[in-house]
Order: structure tokens, then C-alpha cells, then sequence
């Protein structure tokens, strides 16, 4: 019995190391991808955020749509890019979130509602007359990992970070390191 939790207790932790590795990083390019795609599609296209101005909630209301459309695209350019690679990734992941909701209330939510039945009409992936925020609410949870735990370990803030608590370092200490 002894040897079998042993063994639990020995994949249990290979599962807990890998996630450091591969889990994070398995976020970030999914979320690196969508988002630079979105971006890209903004960068191609024309600004359509003249006509939903009104709807965007305080204090992006005031920001003129000319700058936040090209803030939206290259946040998602540069935002997608950098969760790629893993570099300033809480700090994408944090603005990332921030653009994701402003979309979410502004684009996404449903135009009215009167009863929860009705609100949760518009969690799908068509948008049938009740909003579509299904898609925009998976990437504000795949994100907040990243956020909260960082890149993980195969990623630039991984490598930076090591490299510079190895610098700054007692000779014989090692860094102790989660996420990044």
C-alpha cells in the first residue's frame, strides 16, 4: 500500500512539475494566437469602434475611438506576440483582461435582458439577438492563470528571472521560483 501511494504521491508531483512547463505555455500560445489574430484582423479592417462608442463603459467612454481602436490592435498585436514568447506576461495578461471586459460590455453583452434566463441566452458562440460573450469569458478565466501564476517555465520571464536572481544571489543559493 505504502508503494502505491508512493507512486501516486510521485505522479502527482510529475503532473505538478509538468504543468510548470507545458501548462502555462499551452495557455499562452492558445491565448498569444487569439489574440494576435483579432489584433490582426483590426489591423486589416476598418474602425467600427466610431459606432459603438456610446456603449463603451467609463472612463474608455472618453477615450477618443480613433485611439482606441489603434490601442485595442496593437495591444492584441504586441499583447498576442508576447504571451507567445512569454515576456511581460502578467502585464499583457492584466490588459488583455481589461480589453477583454470593456469588449465583453461593449460588444459581447446582450443589447437587453430582463431575467437571467435571458442573460444566459447570450452564453454561446452565435450571436442570435442575445449577445455572444461565451468566447470572451473562456479567455478572461485562460487568463487569469497567467496573471496570477505567471508564464511558467518555458518562457522569456522564466529565463530574465532566473537569470537575474542567479546575479543578484548568495553564491550557493538557489532562486525559488513557481511560476516565473
Amino acid at each position: 500500500m505504502n508503494k502505491l501511494l508512493s507512486f501516486g504521491s510521485r505522479g502527482i508531483a510529475a503532473a505538478d512539475a509538468a504543468g510548470l512547463w507545458v501548462g502555462l505555455l499551452s495557455l499562452r500560445l492558445v491565448l498569444g494566437w487569439e489574440f494576435f489574430e483579432s489584433g490582426l484582423e483590426k489591423f486589416r479592417g476598418e474602425n467600427w469602434f466610431l459606432d459603438i462608442q456610446d456603449r463603451f463603459p467609463f472612463p474608455f467612454s472618453l477615450v477618443p475611438p480613433e485611439i482606441s481602436w489603434q490601442m485595442a490592435t496593437w495591444f492584441e498585436l504586441a499583447g498576442g506576440i508576447a504571451l507567445v514568447i512569454g515576456l511581460a506576461t502578467r502585464f499583457f495578461s492584466l490588459s488583455l483582461f481589461a480589453l477583454t471586459v470593456v469588449a465583453i460590455l461593449s460588444v459581447h453583452w446582450p443589447a437587453e435582458w430582463h431575467t437571467l434566463g435571458e442573460l444566459l441566452n447570450g452564453y454561446v458562440l452565435t450571436d442570435q439577438g442575445f449577445g455572444n460573450y461565451k468566447l470572451a469569458t473562456i479567455f478572461l478565466a485562460t487568463l487569469l492563470p497567467l496573471i496570477l501564476l505567471g508564464p511558467g517555465r518555458l518562457s522569456l520571464d522564466h529565463a530574465l528571472r532566473w537569470r537575474l536572481a542567479r546575479r543578484f544571489s548568495a553564491p550557493h543559493s538557489q532562486p525559488a521560483m513557481i511560476g516565473a
